[in-house]
């Protein structure tokens, strides 16, 4: 799954699974416009999640609308229920950091390119800042403070820490997020698979060899 015409590092445009593709790579102000629009007509319950997703993308850019009325939803944010009540057009991330208190998910570019920001949803890796709140019930979200069991780190926060994958650390909790849902996916076994599969990622640090060996440590203890 590798392309041997990639650049031995991560960071560079990829097309991962939780990459949006370049027909859904919205602006910040393009996903504001469309998250009212989405958001208003899902929490009237005209439309169904996916069909606000679908709807989305034909919005024009630019279009900020009226404020829209809060609704209450309940979300499943590392195996509890959190009751909120937001307004439609709330992304995940900012429900998470801001409403639920969860800062471990970075806010980075806000933009789905940098990768700080995610989370497992159903298991599989999302950038939380563009995808609404609303459009998550019924599905179970894992963020960094979910995956440790206790005192006992997950497979792969150990390896991080082993293998030194990291320096600032601010890109860390979205590369350890990636990473988990990575080990899901059917890569093939080389650091360039690793590479590959988490270009989504980045690190202005430049830690990538050190997450690189974490990442295949941990798949291995899973294998």
């Amino acid at each position: 799954m590798s392309d041997p015409n990639r650049p031995p590092h991560m960071g560079a445009p990829c097309d991962t699974p939780h990459e949006p593709d370049d027909e859904t790579r919205l602006t910040r102000r393009e996903f504001v416009g469309t998250a009212v629009a989405g958001g208003a007509l899902l929490a009237s319950g005209l439309l169904s999640p996916a069909s606000v997703e679908a709807a989305s993308s034909k919005v024009p850019p630019g279009l900020d609308g009226p404020p829209v009325p809060p609704v209450s939803l309940t979300l499943q944010v590392n195996g509890q229920e959190k009751e909120l009540t937001l307004e439609p057009r709330v992304s995940l991330l900012d429900a998470l950091r801001e409403n639920l208190g969860l800062s471990g998910t970075k806010k980075g570019c806000d933009m789905g390119q940098c990768g700080a920001c995610t989370v497992l949803v159903d298991g599989r890796r999302v950038v939380s800042c563009l995808t609404l709140a609303v459009m998550q019930r019924g599905k179970s979200i894992t963020t960094i403070e979910g995956l440790a069991q206790g005192d006992t780190l997950h497979p792969m926060q150990a390896a991080f820490l082993s293998h030194d994958g990291f320096q600032c650390g601010y890109c860390t909790p979205g590369q350890i997020m990636s990473a988990v849902g990575f080990t899901k996916e059917p890569w093939g076994p080389s650091d360039a698979d690793i590479r590959e599969g988490m270009c989504g990622n980045l690190c202005r640090c430049g830690a990538y060899p050190n997450i690189v060996a974490a990442v295949r440590e941990a798949r291995a203890q899973k294998a």
